[in-house]
């Protein structure tokens, strides 16, 4: 790591501080003081947000909703034009979920969990594999475990 930082110049330095001033001053000249007002509260009513819902949607799915081996009928018993509704309206919610995880990877908020989210809202082949595929890798699956436990729900079980 040492050669890393002896590597760098103090020319290199004062060029990567310009460019940055460079970036921000075309920033602030491109956009105006309430676009960045309002994408800074767009960002946080979006981290909040998050903070809320991914919870309450983790706590609320079944402990095998991520078990491959478990059918999954969402409406079932519904008419099927009230269900085919229902279905866009649900993949819809997903896209907005995913963009809005999406956004969070470089904002504040959880982004990958509320992409998680926005996926088990979507319908469309090897969904539940890519899900189960998810939340199968170790730091997620004890995140939403841990998370979870502290509501008095049983774990996710994977197939």
């Amino acid at each position: 790591m040492k050669e890393v930082f002896a590597s760098i110049s103090m020319t290199d330095l004062f060029n990567g501080i310009t460019v940055l001033r460079e970036s921000i001053a075309h920033i602030e000249q491109s956009m105006s003081f309430d676009i960045l007002l309002g994408l800074t509260v767009l960002s946080i009513f979006c981290f909040i947000g998050s903070l809320i819902a991914i919870p309450w949607i983790l706590i609320r799915l079944p402990s095998d909703y991520f078990d491959m081996s478990v059918p999954r009928h969402w409406m079932k018993d519904h008419h099927p034009i009230l269900r085919i509704i229902g279905l866009g309206v649900k993949n819809c919610v997903g896209i907005v979920f995913i963009l809005v995880g999406f956004l969070m990877l470089f904002l504040p908020g959880q982004g990958i969990l509320t992409m998680l989210i926005g996926l088990s809202f979507l319908d469309f082949p090897g969904k539940r594999k890519l899900e189960a595929r998810i939340v199968g890798q170790h730091t997620i699956f004890s995140a939403i475990n841990s998370l979870r436990h502290r509501f008095n729900k049983p774990p996710f079980t994977l197939s």
